[in-house]
């Protein structure tokens, strides 16, 4: 992997409070002027490492959160932990990495939800749930590949929207939804393990009527 340039590493130090500055500042160029001031950071570079527009610091502020989140949960630290609890443990510790921004998170959904902002919200989304699951240990090539991180972006996605308005200690509400979406994927992959299982056995079983019909 190439070195990251130094606007690169500014935009990277910088990311994650832009964010907590866009509670205040909204996601424009006071909160990269905020950040600046924050941070002893030169205005004049910060200006030029951070994105000008709504989404580019919303896209460079979800890719911190990503980062971040891969620095405290490699697949390292994940190993022999079950993969519902990878997956339940990887969701968390995103939500405990935005809660300093949980407002300005709020505007960002509202911002990614324009249509004109649609593709862009969808990539951003996949290459959440992509992480996740990589992160987790996944390694699959086939359908199941699209078909897990689909379920995972609609599982994170329906969370991340309790959580918004999630007051109750602990976020207690929060954690209850996860766990019922969690355990819905993990019935949903049981169900596609089982009827794939019945796929293999169903098209050998005709393969093997056509070699060798009955008498």
């Amino acid at each position: 992997m190439d070195e990251p340039s130094p606007v690169q590493k500014l935009r990277e130090r910088m990311a994650l409070a832009v964010g907590e500055n866009a509670v205040f500042d909204g996601w424009t160029k006071a909160a990269i002027e905020s950040t600046a001031a924050r941070l002893d950071v030169n205005p004049a570079q910060a200006r030029l490492a951070f994105p000008k527009n709504r989404t580019g610091m919303i896209d460079a502020y979800i890719e911190a959160v990503d980062r971040t989140m891969e620095e405290r949960l490699s697949p390292k630290k994940l190993q022999g932990v079950k993969i519902r609890e990878k997956i339940r443990a990887l969701i968390w510790t995103r939500l405990q990495i935005m809660a300093p921004a949980r407002e300005a998170i709020r505007r960002a959904m509202a911002i990614l939800a324009m249509p004109q902002n649609v593709p862009l919200a969808m990539r951003i989304g996949w290459r959440t749930a992509d992480l996740m699951w990589r992160l987790a240990g996944d390694t699959s090539t086939d359908y199941n590949h699209y078909t897990k991180r689909m379920t995972l972006g609609a599982v994170y996605t329906s969370t991340l929207l309790v959580w918004l308005d999630d007051d109750s200690e602990g976020w207690s509400e929060t954690s209850a939804f996860l766990d019922r979406r969690i355990e819905n994927v993990m019935q949903f992959e049981r169900w596609k393990a089982g009827w794939r299982a019945q796929e293999r056995f169903s098209v050998s079983r005709f393969l093997g009527r056509l070699r060798y019909p009955p008498r």
